[in-house]
């Protein structure tokens, strides 16, 4: 068992090294290494609105995405559907925000939010509940909203994929609804009789995306023609016996323009083979049901037209699953983290499988083929060289992920953003509870949401990891074009 006070290692050697420069874990051959990380308080607070301090009002949400608008040097962090997963009311929004990067190293630091910008529909903002609670019907998405994906076009409108659809809607810089864009079929999820179910999973519904697995990654092409939407797991059908023990899942080819798809790409997850190999000892090895579910894909940003870069994780590491799990079983110690990666993928071979079905097989038939795939950067391994499996020392859930401005030696800054939950539990339940820890980890405990933590402890925080990388690294990578 790890002894108690390595807990809150993570959080301490972050706040320690958020104004320095940290180098010489080295993250391939090529060029990528790590510069530092930086931590933001969970008791933060964004700029909505309000006299206090409120996990539902204004607790600073961060980062279901990353968005680096190089034209004006600010940012973008998306909060997602808000404290509870979809069990207490919350007005979804984006946050704007500056951030000094270190123009010879990429450090990282001054995190400052410039303005929080809510999303709204005709007046009305959309709102994080699940639509049974918000609708009163799992047939009726209405404004139910669940933000995971963001993008800013060429004329400053913003794409956001949204996980209880899965949708995609443009909005005006604002905030305000413009359109959404025109899902398929066959990624809508249906029970049996064909009823459309946005909130409930298998085996309710048989077909389309599985529950909480809708669009979690969301880029737009260079060019700003296309946007290309990726699922966080396979297709609740598409596997065998079902989307849980699949490696498969769907990136969405959509034409801006129009709103409609042009193409679906399957996109591999690593093997559970390889993922276990990785964790000593078989007690914490991955299910064969944990592939679909456990483990998926968090983030997608264009390098050009062809390639891209996509995050793909697990879902063990310092979060409020872990902490939450320590506060009901004390001497139970969390399970190591198996895959923190960054690939780069190419889309120019892959098989368009708009009207192919993958159901019932884990394998993908003859004459299709999946993006290429190749490793990009292993974050476990940099960030605990020692020991990669560490949970105290790797964030559970890396969700966002941006190149961010060029250094003076041509190299780029990549920013990659954890999402804290709010440091708010989301289970079923219709009561949720912060979850608090202190300074050394030798303590933890859950508090009725905005009771305030116990002497000596805090809210988990949120943290911000900047990696230097290389121009011959990155690649051929094409900025998004500006709008004339």
């Amino acid at each position: 068992m790890i002894p108690a006070k390595q807990l809150f290692s993570l959080v301490s050697c972050s706040l320690i090294i958020s104004s320095v420069s940290i180098t010489g874990y080295t993250a391939s051959a090529y060029g990528i290494s790590f510069t530092n990380t930086l931590s933001i308080p969970g008791e933060s607070t964004d700029l909505y609105p309000s006299s206090g301090n409120s996990a539902n009002v204004n607790r600073l949400g961060f980062f279901s995405e990353i968005y680096y608008d190089r034209f004006n040097n600010v940012y973008y962090g998306l909060s997602d559907r808000g404290p509870g997963g979809g069990t207490i009311s919350y007005n979804t929004r984006v946050q704007k925000f500056s951030l000094d990067v270190d123009p010879k190293t990429g450090a990282i630091s001054n995190f400052k939010v410039l303005k929080t910008i809510t999303f709204t529909k005709d007046g009305q903002n959309f709102n994080g509940l699940n639509p049974r609670l918000l609708n009163g019907d799992a047939r009726n998405l209405g404004l139910s909203f669940d933000p995971e994906g963001f993008a800013v076009g060429p004329n400053g409108h913003f794409y956001v994929s949204d996980e209880y659809g899965p949708s995609i809607y443009e909005f005006k810089p604002d905030g305000s609804f413009l359109r959404a864009f025109t899902i398929p079929e066959n990624l809508i999820p249906k029970e049996a009789n064909g009823n459309v179910n946005y909130v409930d999973g298998r085996p309710t519904i048989t077909t389309g995306r599985q529950d909480n697995r809708g669009f979690e990654g969301l880029t737009l092409s260079p060019d700003g023609t296309k946007l290309y939407g990726m699922l966080q797991g396979p297709l609740v059908n598409e596997g065998s016996p079902d989307g849980r023990r699949s490696g498969n899942l769907r990136i969405v080819e959509f034409e801006t323009k129009t709103g409609k798809s042009t193409a679906q790409y399957i996109y591999q997850l690593e093997s559970l083979a390889e993922i276990n190999e990785r964790i000593p000892g078989e007690d914490n090895d991955f299910g064969a049901n944990s592939q679909g579910r456990n483990i998926g894909i968090s983030s997608i940003t264009a390098l050009n037209e062809q390639e891209f870069l996509v995050l793909e994780r697990d879902n063990r590491g310092f979060g409020v699953d872990a902490i939450n799990g320590l506060v009901d079983a004390p001497t139970e110690t969390p399970p190591p983290v198996g895959s923190k990666r960054v690939y780069k993928i190419n889309i120019s071979g892959a098989t368009d499988v708009s009207g192919i079905s993958l159901a019932d097989t884990n394998t993908l038939p003859a004459g299709v083929n999946p993006v290429s795939k190749s490793l990009f950067l292993d974050i476990a391994a940099v960030l605990s060289p020692e020991n990669p499996g560490d949970w105290t020392k790797i964030g559970e859930k890396m969700e966002g992920l941006v190149i961010g401005p060029r250094l003076k030696d041509g190299s780029y800054a990549l920013l990659i953003g954890t999402d804290n939950d709010y440091s708010v539990t989301q289970d079923d339940s219709s009561t949720q509870f912060d979850i608090c820890t202190n300074s050394d980890g030798s303590s933890y405990s859950k508090r009725v949401i905005d009771s305030g933590c116990p002497d000596g402890q805090r809210l988990i925080p949120g943290f911000l990891y900047s990696f230097k990388v290389s121009p011959t690294e990155l690649g051929k990578f094409v900025p998004l074009k500006k709008s004339h």
